[in-house]
């Protein structure tokens, strides 16, 4: 009966949609090319090139998928880049300003890890570097990395309610290992968007990237994509204070990475394979959104985050709130709430890796 109940509140929630935000994706999305490579069926994080794509698999026990793909425009392998040691399970990866790729190394299921890495593939380089990091409060299942444009890394962990935001709070360092530290927290808005994992699938955050020019970010579940506006390279503030954008991706297989297109005209996904069809990269073109020709010039950049941002004390985490002009009483709501958590919980084991 308790359960029945959940589901029933769940389902009126659930129906009202995400209130206060903005649907702004233009028809849908669009086709770009399907990854046909056999190496390539468990695909997790996903960045545009001004002459392709870079993708990764997540923790895979094969060897041969264990690597850095580099696609052409057509979703072909041009080249790889293999790691100096196995990666425990690489899960997103963004492109720096200064067009350093860093691969989040951050995925732990079973929240058993220690430490997580940041693998960090500078331009020209034939070989990532590795940088550990640890949780200051115990380990986190996490699959976004996102990135400043003076190069600051953050994680957000795939938490069900609340996500929390993370980034080093010194300059990271080759061999030794890194203190990360909260600096807030997000929550994105209930939708009622159809995906393969229902409730659970709109509640934990998947994926994330930073428009080239810095002005917008995205995280997105398994069901939506939720766009932030960004002023001043404040990407913290803009996650934790902001209201976002919503941009529903409907159905995708086990969509779990997203990107801006070169030109930050749209989004880009990509899902696992699903039922022995391959992945197909998709576009969300996003409504009103003019080409970036060229990108503002960043900060200097290092390994790890600037001296003012290692220098400053850490904040203290912030909910980010949405506006409630749905019409359901506030009550409805915050009951509602917990109860939405508590059939989170019950459904999380459909989270769990299909291997």
């Amino acid at each position: 009966m308790i359960l029945r109940g959940v589901v029933v509140v769940v389902a009126v929630l659930g129906a009202v949609g995400a209130p206060g935000v903005a649907v702004a994706a233009e028809g849908g999305a669009q086709r770009v090319c399907k990854v046909g490579d056999k190496r390539l069926t468990e695909l997790s994080g996903l960045a545009a090139t001004g002459d392709g794509y870079v993708v990764v698999n997540d923790g895979s026990d094969e060897a041969s998928h264990r690597k850095i793909f580099f696609l052409d425009r057509k979703c072909k392998v041009a080249r790889t880049v293999s790691y100096p040691s196995r990666p425990r399970d690489t899960e997103d990866l963004g492109v720096a300003a200064d067009g350093t790729l860093w691969v989040g190394d951050i995925g732990d299921n079973d929240q058993s890890r220690d430490t997580i890495g940041l693998w960090r593939l500078a331009l020209g380089a034939k070989t990532p570097q590795l940088y550990r990091l640890a949780y200051p409060d115990g380990p986190h299942n996490a699959e976004t990395l996102l990135l400043t444009r003076a190069g600051t890394p953050i994680v957000v962990t795939k938490s069900v309610g609340a996500a929390g935001l993370y980034e080093p709070a010194g300059a990271l360092q080759a061999g030794k290992t890194t203190a990360l530290r909260q600096v807030g927290s997000v929550t994105v808005p209930l939708t009622g968007t159809s995906n393969p994992f229902g409730l659970p699938g709109r509640l934990v955050i998947t994926g994330g990237a930073v428009s080239p020019d810095g002005t917008h970010a995205v995280l997105r579940t398994y069901a939506d994509a939720f766009e932030y506006a960004v002023t001043g390279d404040d990407l913290v503030h803009a996650i934790t204070e902001g209201t976002p954008t919503q941009i529903a991706m409907p159905d995708e297989p086990q969509g779990e990475s997203v990107a801006y297109t070169a030109d930050g005209t749209a989004l880009l996904t990509v899902s696992e394979e699903s039922d022995g069809k391959p992945a197909v990269i998709q576009r969300y073109a996003l409504a009103g959104r003019p080409a970036i020709t060229s990108p503002p010039a960043a900060s200097p950049t290092a390994a790890g985050p600037s001296a003012s941002s290692a220098a400053s004390p850490p904040a203290k985490p912030k909910a980010q709130t949405v506006a409630n002009d749905s019409g359901v009483p506030t009550g409805l709501i915050v009951t509602g709430g917990f109860l939405i958590l508590a059939a989170a919980i019950l459904g999380a084991v459909l989270l769990r890796r299909r291997r």
